[in-house]
């Protein structure tokens, strides 16, 4: 189980929001580097990053933030907002991205996905963020008509290497994960799943590390790090313990 702690990129400052609410944006670091690099003292094996405004404009708008941070941690980063072609998602495994997270164009442009996972195996995600039980798009702006198994099982086979499933109705409100949801999803697919999205509290993590949430591939944490509402230390022991065990 990986604990993925997030940095949310707005305006090159390191923030979170409530339900993808642009206008609910808390800044927590004037300096999203010094936080990944935090978070790596912290003992954090594999960092999340979201560019927030690219995930609304298409495109790439925090580049040269996750650059700044690429430079200064050692673990692996995955990063999504704004990937919706293979020459972005190409630049971005060029500077150092560990993993690409594909959120809009698994819905709009399927094939883009097959095609890049197929070309990149291990290196594309997808990022499935449900409102309702149905996929939002376009940085959340968006509902679309389709629920997130659906997505996810067009990817079968496909040699995606995770889905990231975002419940939106908790994210940054700290409601605690929608566990049900998730490992549902995670049992009616292949594909290994992260959780993302509420996660508020220890009792959140001991919950990832119970039998039921096994398949798991790991959970998003976001607010309740930066809130102090989980202690790093405490939640890495944790999971360490139970791979020991």
């Amino acid at each position: 189980m990986i604990l993925f702690p997030a940095i949310d990129l707005k305006n090159g400052q390191c923030v979170r929001l409530q339900q993808g609410d642009m206008n609910r944006a808390t800044v927590f670091n004037l300096d999203p580097a010094a936080q990944a690099a935090t978070f790596e003292r912290q003992g954090f094996a594999y960092l999340h990053i979201v560019d927030l405004d690219g995930a609304f404009a298409g495109k790439p708008q925090n580049a040269q933030a996750v650059e700044a941070i690429l430079k200064v941690v050692k673990m692996p980063v995955q990063l999504g907002g704004g990937i919706r072609d293979m020459a972005t998602l190409e630049a971005w495994l060029g500077k150092g991205i560990a993993r690409v997270i594909i959120g809009t164009a698994a819905v709009r442009d399927p094939a883009f996905v097959k095609e890049a996972a197929k070309k990149y195996p291990g290196r594309v995600a997808v990022g499935l963020d449900a409102r309702d039980g149905k996929v939002a798009v376009e940085g959340w702006a968006e509902t679309s008509t389709v629920t997130a198994l659906e997505i996810a099982q067009r990817f079968e086979d496909a040699g995606v290497a995770a889905i990231i499933f975002t419940d939106i109705a908790r994210d940054g409100l700290l409601k605690g994960l929608n566990l049900d949801a998730t490992i549902a999803l995670a049992d009616a697919i292949s594909i290994p799943v992260i959780a993302s999205g509420g996660l508020a509290s220890i009792d959140d993590v001991k919950a990832l590390l119970t039998p039921r949430a096994r398949k798991l591939e790991g959970a998003i944490s976001g607010r309740a790090l930066y809130d102090g509402r989980i202690d790093p230390a405490q939640a890495l022991a944790l999971i360490a313990a139970a791979k020991a065990a």
